[in-house]
């Protein structure tokens, strides 16, 4: 049995991506699904994929359902397309839309086929994460293993302490230096020591 791996590309930036991995035998359904595990999206909303190329072209549609709006041609339904009846090239491309409103779409490139399937995982699945997601409705927190992934990242937990310590220590030491060079008596010099401890 043959398992694709697909690349899942949010088209505003293509720094974040999904990869997932399919059966040849699954439908564009279980597809669908994947894509909106991996970005965290519900499944409330309208959907479509287009068969695409290099150029990300939009071509034939394989729709969650028939909906009320003009096709050139009638769609395939997820439900009944195998994923397999649809890959014509090693490169295979489709754009995935999701949710006709907000019009979120996907750039999906096939760039991988193993002819076994691994045992530790349960089709189709989410391999790889890379970048934050997009949220579907708007701004969202950062709470929790998102955060400390951030400050991983980012080592935003350096110099948690505040930025005024680290401003008055130098004004501190610059007046030191100053009481150091009028060279009367060493005692101006020990009292900004004292202040400083």
């Amino acid at each position: 049995m043959a398992i694709l791996k697909f690349r899942v590309y949010f088209e505003e930036d293509d720094s974040i991506y999904r990869d997932v991995a399919v059966k040849h035998t699954q439908t564009f359904l279980q597809l669908h699904q994947v894509i909106l595990k991996a970005y965290e999206f519900d499944s409330k909303h309208q959907a479509t994929f287009y068969r695409s190329n290099d150029h990300w072209q939009r071509g034939r549609e394989i729709s969650l359902e028939k909906y009320d709006k003009p096709y050139k041609v009638a769609p395939l339904l997820m439900a009944d397309t195998v994923i397999r009846s649809e890959i014509f090239d090693p490169n295979q491309k489709f754009v995935y839309v999701y949710d006709f409103v907000k019009n979120w779409s996907f750039l999906v490139e096939l760039i991988n086929v193993a002819k076994e399937d691994s045992s530790k995982l349960d089709y189709p699945a989410v391999v790889k994460v890379e970048g934050i997601a997009p949220s579907q409705y708007g701004t969202k927190g950062l709470v929790g293993d998102k955060l400390t992934e951030i400050e991983e990242k980012y080592d935003l937990t350096k110099g948690t302490e505040g930025f005024g310590v680290e401003g008055e220590v130098g004004e501190s030491e610059e007046g030191e230096e100053e009481a150091g060079e009028g060279g009367e008596g060493g005692e101006g010099g020990e009292s900004t020591e004292e202040e400083i401890l």
